[in-house]
């Protein structure tokens, strides 16, 4: 059983910082692929970041998130600097990871909320 486990959301003020968290366990071969969606209210779920053998980001947090992964640990990290209020939202952390009997399977963890007041 694969899971995602995800780790800290939470509020902060317009200018601030938080740093994400996702750990991968469970029984797998390797991971191809990590990275962060995320969906705020009546939107659809968007790409923020992934990394595989570089970064890729959306245009909307260049230059303000850096996300990073430590292999060891099968861990993805986001940090987030200078937040505004438009990037609240939930986030979700996704993997792809190759599984031998079953080949590239997509996981999701269970989502974290990120508030930024004004």
């Amino acid at each position: 059983q694969v899971q995602l486990v995800e780790s800290g959301g939470g509020l902060v003020q317009a200018g601030g910082s938080l740093r994400l968290s996702c750990a991968a366990s469970g029984s797998f071969f390797s991971i191809n692929v990590m990275g962060w969606y995320r969906q705020a209210p009546g939107k659809q779920r968007e790409l923020v970041a992934t990394f595989s053998s570089s970064a890729n980001y959306a245009d909307s947090v260049k230059g303000r998130f850096t996300i990073s992964r430590d292999n060891a640990k099968n861990t993805v990290y986001l940090q987030m600097d200078s937040l505004k209020p438009e990037d609240t939202a939930v986030y979700y952390c996704n993997a792809r990871l190759f599984i031998p009997a079953q080949g590239t399977t997509v996981y999701w963890g269970q989502g974290t909320q990120v508030t930024v007041s004004s």
